[in-house]
């Protein structure tokens, strides 16, 4: 029933969206929408996502792409009338493609932040995240001070190019920091214990102890920091950026927005589908 609602109001949004978004196809050479002309012209809209960070984005065991983020990415691309295409790539590598033109935009759990916004901009928040701790060790999912962990015998992983290794290096300085390229590797390094604890958005750390049950995680209730999520896009196209900024506006608006985040965390039917 909840996912027939989700569906019926995210429809209406998109009908009300679309409506106020359809481009007559003609475009000049001197355009001041690059990008919006290349998605219309290509007939597709390429997104990046790093394709692991369930529940915002992941990968099943069939090899499709599921997640908050690319049900956003896919009504998105309905509201243009184009075909969407998801590009995964490491975490790392999400920005350089955006700013080469490999990809259109990012959707991939990316922090809006000073440093990135200088480079390329941001549509959201469309979530609202935070750092959080996954461990095996009882006294430290216990602390509610990074202090009481910023010792040299603590080994502490997380995403490589992320903002959570970004606040290890800069908030624990005298831990042992081991970069991870993806969360399966990462997850599997506290499993396995050659590390202590990974930093990450909180989500992916609650998701983490729920997905692997008999393996002895736990994660922190509140989360260290606060963390607004982003759709990152080109920063030469701010016609591309007004109409993401009115589609997302849209979904809030109509609620479509609250409906989508309800249905992939409070939800768990797509816990088996993923490797």
């Amino acid at each position: 029933m909840k996912k027939t609602v989700v569906c019926s109001v995210l429809a209406l949004a998109l009908t009300l969206f679309s409506s106020c978004t359809h481009h007559s196809g003609t475009y000049v050479l001197t355009s001041p929408a690059p990008v919006l002309d290349r998605i219309q012209s290509r007939g597709e809209l390429i997104v990046g996502t790093a394709a692991n960070m369930p529940p915002l984005n992941m990968t099943t065991k069939d090899n499709r792409i599921i997640g908050l983020e690319i049900d956003l990415a896919r009504a998105l691309a309905e509201a243009m009338e184009v075909d969407i295409r998801m590009q995964p790539l490491a975490f790392r590598d999400l920005l350089p493609a955006l700013e080469a033109g490999k990809v259109d935009m990012v959707l991939s759990g990316m922090t809006i932040t000073a440093k990135r916004n200088s480079k390329v901009a941001f549509v959201g928040p469309y979530y609202i995240s935070g750092k959080g701790l996954l461990t095996k060790t009882s006294t430290l999912v216990d602390i509610t001070d990074p202090d009481e962990i910023d010792r040299s015998e603590i080994r502490i992983t997380a995403l490589e190019g992320s903002t959570s290794e970004a606040f290890v290096k800069n908030v624990l300085p005298n831990v042992k920091f081991m970069g991870a390229r993806d969360y399966t590797e990462a997850v599997n390094m506290v499993i396995t214990d050659k590390a202590d604890a990974m930093v990450a958005d909180q989500p992916i750390c609650v998701v983490s102890v729920v997905r692997y049950p008999e393996e002895g995680l736990l994660a922190i209730l509140t989360p260290f920091t606060y963390e607004p999520i982003g759709i990152a896009l080109p920063a030469n196209d701010p016609l591309l950026i007004n109409l993401v900024q009115n589609f997302l506006n849209t979904l809030e608006d109509s609620g479509a927005l609250d409906l989508m985040v309800d249905n992939w965390f409070q939800k768990g039917e797509w816990w088996d589908q993923v490797k």
